[in-house]
């Protein structure tokens, strides 16, 4: 083919040796990734598409013509997938060679099999999983009888040779990252010692993922590609290759990977030993990817495919070492139907626990009131203190217990699969059927018929390996003091320790491998919390409006809070970065004791005479700028810009009204009808009523004037404003917020209220700062919204942060306003005023003012800001950072302010939720992430959150890469 020798790899490279080589009319060429081949697409003008391959230096013909006689083999066992075709050369010969400046590089030609990825998604659909381990298995199968001489075992992809890998490519890696690798070899290497020559080993694919197998429309598994990684190697290793690929996905990953290895067993079963090594494999073939490609990226920092994949690689490592060999072992022995049972007939441990009350441990028990999760022991002493008062107690199996770890955010080991026990210490603890005794950390009782029984916290009475018989006595509680405390546990697999807590969302499974000893203390079963967020939903739906929106597809079930942690009914605190309402954080204390003794002593209506009124509208008079003195309290914000609108238009004796496109304002007649948001009405411009008159929203980032411009929106109002006049129309007044609440954040030009304002008030109207959403400090450096524009409103209307979730809004003007309005009659709110209503309000200007809430958000949020936008600058998804304080909002773009990405902020909020935190869109594309969490938030909380959103965007990023 003339000169053969080349150093650059590019398109044009690849279409003269497609041409030159093997005689093809190329019409284009489209470079392919891989870690260390050189592939590519190539389009003809007279053929289906093809892909060219120039292999690495390291390969050998030998080797190619394996994979060739590999693919015919597959293509003859009658599978029903497409196997790539090998294309000659003009010479006829299957395979190539182009000298490069590494070394002579071997060539071939192959069909483009057509078909998607199975698993592209980052939440791959229902059964893909499934299916693609089913591909899997069957293709091992089919190569159980295949051979070759070019097939040979020791490469870089054959697990038994991972330790070598992992060894050369360590140097390369970063310490955290190499830390990991170690751990995963150390886990991988203790378990596969003595198992290794027990291993089947036989012709593998070697890569069978996602990459690999290809799907059509419907999703079924049609093709296999990539023989690259073909040769010897274990077939427990072909099922970790298959399994560990699902590990980098969204949601719960584990159960994916568990599923593709049941779908893999279907078709090829597993051996005893070989289901013993397969976690350990995963843990193997992490490592190795992960080194891998540090070693490839420190040879080639160019390789944009292996960078792409690190974070992705990374990430399944990560998930294969949540679970301890043991764990994986037990739930991969479920996955595949291989759990033995226990004995049929278990006789009692402990007496004397048949009516010991149980202690509620899930996340709804009063036991964690006012945070008292976050203390390890907090649970241990409720116990103690339980059966100090009735002289023991119990908990219940089964249920999901919150512990201190929640705070953490990750899916936590929170179903219990055993029984506490607070008992007097030396009571004894005997055997409830023959077996032998294992003295360790635990006191364990292998029985004779299969399984076993775990009791911790006794001092034992038999010595290790010793059989017993049933009622024998096996030891005594052992206490610090008069009280001790037992943990029992059943375990179906005799030979593997189980952890005492679990995932709730391997329930099922572990129901089976550590069934409920609740008999061997003489009790049946206690019915736990219902747990199901799936089934609650579903009610709901049966009985809420649809109009009545929630958050998420699948929500996660919140039954409780704690500061800016929200959690759910697994015992999960996700943190919350949403909610601008619970000002103070969820479950404040203080809050909850004023208003229990309120509610004691008095709740009525403000018709009545009493001081709790009297005390919170003198605060709100004290907070607002001089001459804005009266407050009128009301139930919400919605009713408080309600009647501020009837406020203006009647002191003014006028109808009609000037507010903002992309503003909002509540859901009430009054407010929805000055509400433009379309993304909370869609219909939002189109039905506003004649009374409203809108100006542009002065949107400094995608709107008409941006930047440097933005100050002509105050001259483009104050046009519009005129051209009113000269319709005849007269304002009573104009409403704004001083920062759009639903758009993001996003602030106001400067001088923009102060100018439009002042136009309003020279035509004799009033105006109205919408503070709802943004003041009591949520700025930082202002109180009120209105103070970072300078200017002073006529009408002030507050609400969400006022009660801190309580029902409770106001009014706050002047009293020569407030008189005026007497034209429309009394006014009067049934539950706004009330005792309760304010007496909650003043105790949270108490704890605002005591905890330094403020300044809180405006140190915290400048960190949280700086961090957002840090992230801006290094993730191409997100544009500007809107907003001050605790009050922001981030852009999700696909190229600028012209291209709001609607889609990618869903993608990113759900993928947040998998992360344990919890953010909403908002804004007219609702594109933009709205930031406004409770005001208690802390720096450690910022760093997850940022850390978690980083996490998102680039494995975001990286799939889109690949």
């Amino acid at each position: 083919m003339g000169d053969t020798h080349f150093a650059a790899w590019n398109e044009a490279t690849a279409a003269r040796i497609a041409r030159d080589m093997f005689g093809i009319d190329v019409a284009s060429v489209r470079l392919l990734g891989s870690n260390e081949d050189l592939n590519a697409r190539i389009e003809t003008a007279d053929r289906a598409p093809l892909v060219l391959k120039v292999t690495h230096p390291g390969i050998s013909r030998d080797a190619l013509e394996a994979q060739v006689a590999a693919g015919d083999h597959l293509t003859a066992a009658g599978l029903g997938l497409v196997v790539p075709r090998t294309h000659p050369t003009v010479q006829g010969d299957p395979i190539g060679a182009v000298e490069w400046s590494d070394g002579t590089r071997l060539v071939r030609l192959l069909d483009f099999v057509p078909g998607g990825s199975p698993t592209e998604a980052a939440r791959p659909p229902a059964g893909a999983a499934d299916r693609l381990g089913a591909a899997a298995g069957a293709l091992t199968a089919a190569l159980t009888g295949f051979t070759h001489p070019g097939l040979l075992g020791g490469g870089d992809w054959d697990l038994r040779e991972a330790g070598r890998i992992v060894a050369a490519s360590r140097l390369h890696l970063d310490p955290d990252v190499a830390t990991q690798v170690d751990l995963a070899m150390r886990l991988a290497d203790a378990r596969l010692g003595p198992l290794r020559d027990t291993l089947r080993v036989q012709a593998t694919h070697g890569d069978l993922t996602g990459d690999n197998l290809l799907c059509d429309a419907s999703g079924a598994i049609v093709g296999v590609i990539d023989f690259g990684d073909l040769g010897l190697g274990w077939v427990a290793a072909e099922a970790a290759v298959t399994a560990s690929s699902l590990l980098q996905h969204d949601g719960d990953a584990l159960a994916l990977a568990f599923d593709a290895i049941a779908a893999f067993d279907a078709r090829l079963p597993l051996t005893e030993p070989e289901i013993a090594a397969l976690w350990p494999a995963i843990l193997m073939r992490a490592a190795v990817l992960v080194a891998s490609a540090g070693r490839v990226l420190a040879a080639d920092p160019s390789n944009e495919y292996a960078a792409a994949r690190m974070p992705l690689e990374r990430r399944i490592l990560a998930r294969a070492l949540e679970l301890e060999l043991d764990e994986a072992e037990a739930l991969l022995r479920h996955a595949l139907g291989r759990v033995p049972a226990l004995p049929s007939v278990l006789g009692l441990m402990v007496d004397g626990l048949a009516d010991a009350p149980c202690l509620d441990l899930t996340v709804t028990s009063q036991v964690h009131d006012s945070g008292s999760w976050t203390d390890p022991d907090a649970s241990v002493q409720a116990l103690l203190a339980l059966a100090g008062a009735s002289g023991s107690a119990v908990t219940a199996y089964g249920e999901r217990r919150l512990t201190a770890s929640a705070a953490a955010g990750d899916p936590p080991r929170s179903l219990a699969l055993g029984i506490d026990l607070a008992v007097p210490v030396g009571t004894r603890v005997v055997a409830p059927a023959a077996g032998t005794v294992a003295v360790g950390e635990a006191l364990a009782l292998a029985f004779d018929e299969g399984g076993a029984v775990l009791v911790h916290g006794t001092s034992a009475s038999v010595t290790h390996g010793e059989r017993v018989v049933a009622g024998q006595e096996l030891g005594v509680a052992v206490g610090p003091d008069a009280m001790a405390v037992l943990h029992v546990q059943l375990a179906a697999c005799a030979s593997l320790t189980p952890p005492p807590l679990a995932r709730p969302a391997q329930e099922r499974a572990w129901r089976e491998l550590c069934p409920d000893p609740s008999s061997l203390i003489g009790r049946t079963s206690v019915a736990v919390q219902d747990a199901d967020a799936d089934r609650l939903a579903r009610r709901r739906d049966d009985v809420v409006a649809q109009v009545q929106e929630h958050y998420y597809a699948q929500p996660p079930r919140i039954e409780r809070g704690w500061r800016h942690h929200l959690i759910d009914v697994d015992g999960r605190a996700y943190l919350d970065m949403v909610n601008n309402v619970a000002i103070l954080g969820h479950g404040e204390p203080r809050l909850a004791h004023a208003v229990d003794a309120q509610m004691r002593r008095l709740n009525t209506n403000s018709r009545f005479h009493y001081g709790a009124i009297v005390e919170l509208s003198e605060r709100l008079a004290s907070l607002a700028p001089d001459g804005l003195d009266t407050v009128m309290l009301v139930n919400s914000g919605s009713e408080a810009v309600d009647l501020a609108l009837r406020i203006v238009r009647a002191v003014t004796g006028r109808e009609d009204v000037l507010a903002l496109t992309e503003a909002y304002h509540g859901w009430t007649i009054g407010a929805d009808a000055v509400s433009t948001s379309l993304g909370d009405n869609p219909r939002a411009l189109d039905t506003r009523p004649s009374w409203v008159h809108l100006l542009d929203a002065p949107n400094t980032y995608r709107g008409t004037h941006r930047g440097d411009d933005a100050h002509l929106y105050l001259p483009d109002a104050l046009d519009r404003i005129a051209a009113l006049d000269d319709a005849g129309v007269s304002l009573a007044g104009f409403i704004a917020e001083p920062l759009f609440g639903n758009g993001g954040g996003i602030a106001l030009p400067d001088g923009y209220l102060a100018g439009v304002w002042a136009a309003i008030r020279a035509r004799g109207g009033l105006c109205i700062s919408d503070e709802v959403q943004v003041s009591y400090g949520r700025l930082g450096r202002h109180f009120w919204g209105f103070e970072q524009q300078g200017a002073v409103p006529d009408v002030i209307t507050v609400a969400k942060a006022m009660g801190n979730g309580h029902p409770l809004g106001a009014v706050i003007t002047s009293r020569e306003v407030a008189d005026a309005f007497a034209v429309e009659g009394s006014f009067f709110s049934s539950a706004g005023g009330s005792p309760v209503s304010c007496v909650v309000g003043t105790a949270v200007l108490d704890i605002l003012e005591s905890d330094g809430l403020q300044d809180n958000a405006r140190v915290v949020g400048e960190r949280l800001a700086n961090g957002l936008r840090a992230l801006a600058g290094a993730h191409p998804a997100l544009g500007a950072v809107h907003g001050m304080g605790l009050y922001l909002g981030v852009e999700v773009v696909a190229g600028g302010p012209d291209a709001p990405d609607s889609a990618g902020a869903r993608e990113i909020c759900d993928a947040l939720l998998d992360q344990g935190v919890i953010v909403q869109p908002t804004g007219d594309h609702k594109n933009v992430l709205k930031i406004k969490p409770p005001m208690t938030i802390d720096d450690a909380a910022v760093d997850r959150f940022l850390a978690a959103l980083d996490r998102v965007l680039t494995w975001r990023e990286a799939r889109r890469a690949l």
